[in-house]
């Protein structure tokens, strides 16, 4: 029983069995629910999976159903930035302790009952918890939000080269905006799914580009798909510069900005709704701009601290061009974090911005489908470069190193990048090939892109059957990692108070 308990408190309570157990769950819930898409649909595994699992798959409920997926693995993921959060940003015992809990229940609630509710039949008592998970979810932010309060004088500011403002931690305050938005960012779909049945029927965001007419609930559901996933990738930013030990000038210029722009994205966002798009997206737009810019400051900071750690690692004080970028290179982990950010932008950033420039001299041109492939590809491409950061971020966390680490970082780089090159090329292919020729690059792209995706899930299995064995031993990896949380030690400390106490009440 100790045993099992030792266990448990590891996978429940440190900072990195918690993230290990919610990337397992979304990877079991990728692979499975993956295997429902339209390449494995063409391949006739869909239909094995679909009666050997037990869908429930009506054809009328397909919206319904993938608008709780993606909301369940959001959760998980949110989850994991919280868990990032709370291990690096210094907050006290019982919030840490608190905030985790409730981030914990909140995404199990809402992944576990919202996929039984939407996959198994319409179980309403499920649907009932998941929404309560949701919830949950919300009431970990507003604890996060006042764990992360800037204003504390225990959390003042002290050392210059970090950036402040009178004291006053910057860093900090940029995670504490970001919160403060998201809370306000996810009521948008809160008070459209509170109208169920009233005004309000559930549809896909990516299929009402070329309605003439939205309503505000609509809109309001567009804008919190896009700032959402915006404010996830704000999240993952500042958690990996906190990794980087961002500091210096770069990172006194970035957080004011980098607030600037995250509360003047959220506005613009918010404001699509009165404004039915128009003015707002340059609203949107300013405050992307700042966000960007933030990152690329932070690509700067971190690539040139690789290659300096990595020359003077090797003693090298005038190095060569070459030298330069094998240093770079030499920590996939590392430099894949920060080139994904990079990357982001060929794939999704610029897209975006030459498709809003052109939409109607030629996207609105092309058949409706096209266009929505766009959009289609555009979100998932984001949310895909996100999960690769935090994946290799905890790949470090997990100790990889060696040839593993390498194999490992490379597999995750080239599998997602090679994928995401792809699915670019597939959603913008009708700019050089016409509709009648287009196949032999739709059937390429789609083969590269299998493959990528497929090495990234290759690899990530290796990794969880990696840490799924490590637990079976008696002092694996995990019981480091125990010990690193000091939940042992805070047990002998219990211990030792109550063995004084009772000698106390003794006399």
């Amino acid at each position: 029983m100790q045993a099992i308990g030792a266990r448990f408190r590891f996978l429940f309570q440190s900072t990195k069995g918690l993230i290990l157990v919610a990337i397992a769950i979304i990877a079991l819930v990728t692979a499975i629910w993956g295997m429902l898409s339209g390449p494995m649909a063409e391949l006739g595994v869909r239909e094995v999976v679909v009666k050997a699992v037990g869908f429930d798959m009506d054809p009328v409920e397909r919206e319904g159903r993938l608008i709780i997926l993606y909301h369940s693995i959001a959760m998980a993921v949110t989850a994991i930035l919280v868990y990032m959060i709370t291990g690096i940003i210094p907050m006290k015992e019982h919030e840490k302790v608190t905030i985790n809990a409730s981030a914990t229940i909140g995404y199990m609630f809402a992944m576990f009952f919202g996929l039984a509710f939407a996959y198994f039949g319409h179980n309403w008592a499920f649907h009932g918890l998941y929404l309560l998970g949701l919830s949950i979810m919300f009431f970990t932010g507003v604890l996060l939000a006042a764990a992360l309060w800037p204003w504390r004088k225990d959390y003042r500011n002290t050392n210059p080269e970090y950036a402040h403002a009178r004291g006053i931690n910057l860093e900090r305050t940029a995670l504490f905006v970001m919160a403060v938005m998201t809370l306000s960012s996810s009521m948008f779909g809160a008070i459209a799914g509170a109208y169920y049945g009233n005004g309000f029927t559930t549809f896909l965001a990516e299929d009402t580009i070329r309605w003439p007419d939205k309503t505000d609930l609509q809109f309001s559901i567009v804008g919190h798909l896009h700032i959402m996933l915006a404010l996830l990738a704000i999240a993952t930013a500042l958690v990996i510069g906190r990794w980087f030990d961002w500091k210096g000038k770069l990172h006194k210029i970035s957080m004011p900005i980098m607030m600037f722009g995250t509360v003047t994205m959220s506005i613009g966002t918010w404001a699509v709704v009165p404004m039915h798009g128009g003015a707002a997206h340059y609203i949107i737009y300013a405050g992307s701009t700042f966000v960007l810019l933030a990152g690329l400051f932070l690509v700067i900071f971190g690539f040139s601290k690789i290659i300096k750690a990595r020359l003077a690692e090797q003693g090298i004080e005038k190095a060569s061009f070459g030298q330069g970028v094998r240093a770079l290179l030499h920590d996939p982990l590392k430099f894949g974090t920060l080139w994904q950010m990079v990357y982001m932008n060929f794939c999704t950033s610029f897209i975006g911005i030459f498709v809003a420039v052109k939409l109607d001299d030629i996207f609105r041109i092309w058949p409706w489908r096209d266009e929505r492939l766009i959009l289609t590809g555009h979100w998932h491409i984001l949310s895909g470069i996100i999960a690769t950061i935090i994946l290799l971020y905890y790949a470090d966390m997990a100790g990889l190193k060696g040839k593993v680490r390498q194999w490992f970082g490379w597999s995750v780089i080239i599998g997602s990048d090679l994928a995401f090159g792809a699915v670019t090329i597939f959603e913008v292919k009708r700019l050089f090939v016409s509709e009648v020729n287009q196949q032999p690059v739709t059937n390429v792209t789609m083969l590269l892109a299998d493959f990528g995706l497929a090495l990234v899930l290759v690899v990530l299995a290796a990794l969880m059957v990696w840490r799924l064995v490590d637990l079976f031993k008696r002092r694996g990896r995990w019981h480091e990692e125990l010990l690193e949380t000091d939940y042992e030690e805070a047990a002998t400390a219990e211990k030792r108070e109550g063995l004084i106490a009772a000698q106390e009440l003794a006399k």
